[in-house]
């Protein structure tokens, strides 16, 4: 069975709540019950005592004459005063005298005169003891646990003379039901508090206890590589449960950071593996395939009477040459000084890309803020320009818009391509400037692999993004050459 302490914050903190508004209210509705009953029974003995005192004094001088009758007026006349209610009028009144016998009694019937109220039963002998080992001159009260009356004993004395005690006995029952009634009202009064508090400690529990649930299922996700972010909604107030949400989106950011830049670190040593392992490559096929084109062209010298040998043999020499172009393609350098680029070279590119997007039924938009030259090599921003434009014409749909933006910002040159059509897919969009990797049937792949050789050596950055039919490639090229 599952402990209370390991239930959810969803439940344990309303329940505990709860419980602690339910025990409060006991404690409290008990302390209020147990000061009713003591008030209640307070003012019956005190006006027990008053009743007793005055009976008292009145009775002395009967009592002193030996006048029973007088007596018996006396204690009918407070009985039947109509002063005080049914709670507060004792039952039963009857006198002691010095040898605890009964000297005038309002039952005659229960109590005769002079009867040995000893012999009357345990609660009269006890009472009898009572009175008897604790005498004295000043009012006194006693409830008998087994017994269901409470009794005040009044002496009946004047100037140290004692005659007998005043004995007045009050039922419980009455006092008790005084006492519900009063208890009633304060049952009633709690289950109201219950009903107000319960709610609203249930909703606030809740309110607060939902927040920290979802924050430690995230925080459990987060452990298991699965960080996101939480809804601003979840939880506004500014304590420190906020802080905590607070903390916890910062920590988010920091992981997804932390991430992007660990995948833009794999993909840059990939990437310069996979350049260095080209680059070697491209190095040894070029000299035996310089030594073939060499080859043949002396082939065709010696040889350039036989059609179908020179045919042969320029075939040949077209798929070597195509081959020296992949290869070349493959050793991009950016090394030597050229000149800057230039607004001029953005109109250049418009004019080369005319035919093409006139191919494409493609419409060609270029924005650019370029006023002057800007120190940067004006042939490597060309292509890097060429080949992103180019790539966007032939992967736009027909009579689609392509987008193309060259501005300066601060010191950086930000080129930026748009383009509609099919969407990438991202396991491909992650392998996009490797050699030999395109989304198009056509074509080599190389493009896009020229593009990253070329930014990385001018210290810059590219990106690609392909969502929901659109395709973005940014790149940034800081100014001035590299140290």
């Amino acid at each position: 069975m599952r402990s209370p302490f390991d239930l959810s914050f969803r439940l344990k903190i309303p329940l505990w709540g709860s419980l602690l508004i339910v025990v409060t209210t006991l404690a409290i509705s008990t302390s209020m019950m147990v000061q009713a009953y003591n008030d209640v029974r307070s003012d019956l003995v005190s006006s027990a005592s008053s009743l007793g005192g005055t009976l008292a004094q009145t009775l002395f001088p009967a009592m002193l004459h030996d006048d029973v009758w007088q007596a018996t007026e006396i204690i009918r006349a407070s009985l039947h005063g109509g002063r005080e209610s049914n709670v507060l009028r004792p039952e039963l009144v009857f006198v002691l005298d010095r040898e605890q016998k009964v000297f005038i009694s309002s039952q005659p019937q229960t109590l005769p005169l002079l009867a040995d109220i000893r012999q009357r039963g345990e609660e009269y002998r006890r009472l009898v003891d009572w009175i008897a080992t604790d005498a004295g001159l000043e009012t006194r009260s006693l409830e008998l646990a087994k017994f269901h009356r409470i009794y005040v004993a009044t002496p009946i004395v004047d100037t140290g003379a004692y005659l007998g005690t005043l004995v007045t006995v009050h039922s419980k029952e009455a006092l008790l039901a005084r006492f519900y009634s009063v208890a009633w009202r304060g049952l009633g009064i709690g289950l109201v508090v219950l009903a107000i508090l319960l709610p609203i400690n249930w909703f606030w529990g809740r309110r607060t206890a939902v927040p920290m649930v979802q924050l430690t299922n995230s925080i459990v996700d987060m452990a298991q590589g699965r960080a996101s972010h939480l809804l601003p909604q979840n939880y506004t107030h500014r304590d420190e449960l906020g802080r905590l949400f607070e903390a916890y989106e910062l920590m988010v950011e920091f992981l997804q950071d932390r991430a992007r830049l660990e995948q833009g670190m794999i993909r840059a040593e990939r990437l310069a593996a996979i350049g260095r392992l080209s680059a070697g490559i491209a190095h040894e096929i070029n000299n035996p395939l310089g030594g073939m084109l060499v080859a043949l062209n002396n082939f065709r010298r010696r040889n350039g009477q036989d059609e179908r040998a020179l045919a042969t043999v320029s075939m040949i020499e077209r798929g070597l040459h195509q081959i020296h172009e992949i290869v070349n393609a493959m050793l991009v350098e950016a090394k030597g000084k050229a000149r800057d680029f230039a607004p001029q070279d953005v109109e250049d590119i418009h004019q080369l890309l005319a035919a093409e997007t006139r191919k494409c039924q493609v419409t060609l938009q270029i924005d650019s803020n370029i006023e002057r030259p800007v120190p940067l090599r004006a042939t490597l921003v060309r292509q890097i320009l060429m080949n992103l434009t180019l790539n966007a014409i032939q992967a736009s749909d027909r009579s689609g818009e392509v987008r193309c933006t060259i501005h300066i910002a601060g010191d950086q040159l930000l080129l930026h391509t748009e383009n509609g059509g099919k969407t990438i897919p991202p396991e491909v969009v992650d392998h996009l400037f490797e050699p030999f990797v395109g989304n198009r049937e056509s074509g080599h792949g190389l493009g896009l692999w020229i593009v990253y050789q070329i930014v990385t050596q001018q210290k810059g950055q590219i990106s690609a993004e392909s969502r929901g039919g659109v395709t973005q490639f940014t790149v940034n090229l800081p100014l001035g050459d590299p140290a």
